[in-house]
């Protein structure tokens, strides 16, 4: 089992941004002390929900101070990027750090983002699939061109190649960066499912909905022509996402949650504009909390390990991402990574 922390870059009421980067940085830095396997960096744009802009910067900035974790976004937001140029700092990431950078991509949402880079509604409604490919194909061909709606131009070099990682530690000289795709619905599942790509799942959905999403995952990657060897081999790096926060007792962890993540909620989730003007309806942000704290590893340490390996038991996903900067406090966040890594990873085998 891979555990992993989940970092949003969230901005909690009456904190700068400049100080939530600096818990955002050491939350990393620490889980790499602690043992954790993987920090995985969100990406939002104008809202204090997530105050980091390009995970991919912030991937790069992470990989240079660390040694041994992965280091991926959860995700870097294709439609309001050129694919070719994420797909260049991708390999340049993997090549420069030793093969320890993964690249999750997603859909994103109908936000302003859209108008502001000058993308289009259209880009994140139909666009996706033909991003999504352009970009395989920069990590996967020495040279490329592109003849779709969105995307046109002459033949190119890839450079630098991704494929050409000196003694990559556990991975063949072919391989290039890890990459996986976030799926909140039935058409993403099928998306990743038919090009061979492993899923991330949301931390707003409990087992059971992850369990039909594993399985419909299966289903299509057979039926389009996967090999059952690489079925599985890409179904065990599937990864949950969720939320972590350990205290001696299970109550006091849950309260120290629901004193801080509905003030971020609702601030962070009411700053989302849409670029139409759609009506959109927003979570309860104390009844949220609640179903968060129900749904993941929130609570004394045996608590989390036992929540953490039924997951693993019920989806079959034996990657995690925690969102463990839920108190809003750098110094309590310090200590729940440690603890994680400390009291919970040991009762994980």
């Amino acid at each position: 089992m891979r555990v992993g922390t989940f970092v949003l870059a969230a901005q909690f009421p009456g904190q700068g941004q400049g100080e939530t980067l600096h818990r955002a940085v050491r939350s990393a830095e620490v889980a790499e002390e602690a043992g954790l396997d993987s920090v995985w960096l969100a990406e939002h744009h104008f809202v204090p929900y997530g105050v980091c802009p390009s995970a991919v910067t912030l991937a790069a900035l992470l990989l240079g101070r660390t040694r041994r974790i992965r280091v991926g976004t959860a995700v870097s937001v294709l439609p309001t990027a050129h694919p070719v140029a994420l797909a260049e700092q991708a390999a340049l990431l993997h090549l420069t750090s030793g093969g320890r950078f993964t690249l999750g991509v997603g859909r994103g949402g109908p936000w302003v983002d859209l108008e502001v880079f000058g993308a289009g509604l259209d880009a994140y409604e139909q666009g996706f699939p033909e991003s999504l490919d352009l970009l395989l194909r920069w990590l996967r061909e020495p040279r490329v061109s592109a003849e779709g709606p969105r995307y046109r131009f002459r033949e190119v070099a890839v450079v630098p190649r991704p494929d050409e990682l000196l003694d990559p530690p556990g991975r063949t000289p072919s391989a290039g960066p890890e990459a996986i795709v976030a799926c909140t619905s039935p058409a993403s599942v099928r998306l990743a499912a038919e090009r061979g790509l492993p899923m991330l799942l949301g931390m707003h959905c409990g087992d059971e909905d992850k369990a039909a999403m594993t399985a419909l995952w299966r289903q299509e990657a057979l039926s389009a022509g996967h090999g059952p060897e690489e079925v599985a081999r890409t179904a065990s790096r599937h990864v949950s996402a969720g939320v972590a926060h350990l205290a001696d007792r299970t109550q006091d962890a849950a309260e120290t949650l629901l004193k801080s993540l509905p003030g971020w909620l609702r601030q962070g989730l009411d700053a989302h504009v849409t670029v139409d003007g759609r009506q959109r309806a927003m979570r309860d942000p104390v009844a949220y909390t609640e179903l968060l704290c129900r749904l993941h590893p929130v609570g004394s340490p045996e608590l989390a390990a036992d929540r953490l390996a039924a997951t693993a038991e019920r989806t079959g996903i034996t990657r995690f991402a925690l969102l463990v900067e839920g108190s809003g406090d750098l110094a309590a966040t310090e200590e729940n990574v440690r603890r994680l890594g400390a009291e919970v990873l040991p009762r994980l085998g």
